[in-house]
């Protein structure tokens, strides 16, 4: 089994940063893919960006595609989604996810518990 925990959410204006982490535990996960993906309010839930278990590969939404990146620390058993320029159509709940084939809109079968973003204008 595998448990992962977010942090680093919060409320930011418009323009600024926001780390967030992802802290996993249990199974190994050096040969893992992760990802993050959120859900705002009243909408489906969405994918924000993936990374290999190598960190050699990653992928990302458009609509963060120059603004975020992802990186991994397998020493540490983490992944960091880095969001830069946030906008207010950012907000939303972000979750971590952990799977073990690198396909990064697919399913994934480990999940944390979300950590809220919010966005002000």
């Amino acid at each position: 089994q595998v448990q992962l925990v977010e942090s680093g959410g919060g409320l930011v204006q418009a323009g600024g940063s926001l780390r967030l982490s992802c802290a996993a535990s249990g199974r190994t996960l050096s040969s893992a893919a992760m990802g993050w993906f959120r859900q705002a309010p009243g909408k489906e839930r969405e994918f924000v960006a993936a990374i290999s278990w190598s960190g050699g590969s990653t992928s990302f939404a458009d609509s963060v595609k120059g603004r975020f990146t992802i990186s991994r620390d397998n020493a540490k058993n983490t992944v960091y989604l880095q969001m830069n320029s946030l906008k207010p159509e950012d907000t939303a709940v972000y979750y971590c996810v952990a799977g073990y084939a690198y396909v990064p809109r697919g399913e994934y079968p480990y999940w944390g518990q979300g950590t809220q973003v919010t966005v002000s204008s």
